[in-house]
């Protein structure tokens, strides 16, 4: 789990960035950069999720 939540970490960071970039700058390749890292961490974020829960029930 803590694997997981390091990537959950990275992959916010490179979204963060990608995305001031975008909002900032009117960069619109980070704009692309940042919507492809957001579905990535979703799928993150639901496995933490169940993982989470799974650890829960023990």
């Amino acid at each position: 789990m803590n694997e997981l939540v390091k990537t959950i970490d990275e992959l916010y960071a490179a979204f963060k960035t990608d995305a001031e970039l975008q909002a900032g700058k009117n960069n619109k390749a980070a704009g692309l950069r940042a919507r492809k890292v957001s579905l990535e961490l979703e799928k993150k974020l639901k496995e933490f999720r169940k993982t989470s829960l799974a650890a829960a029930a023990k």
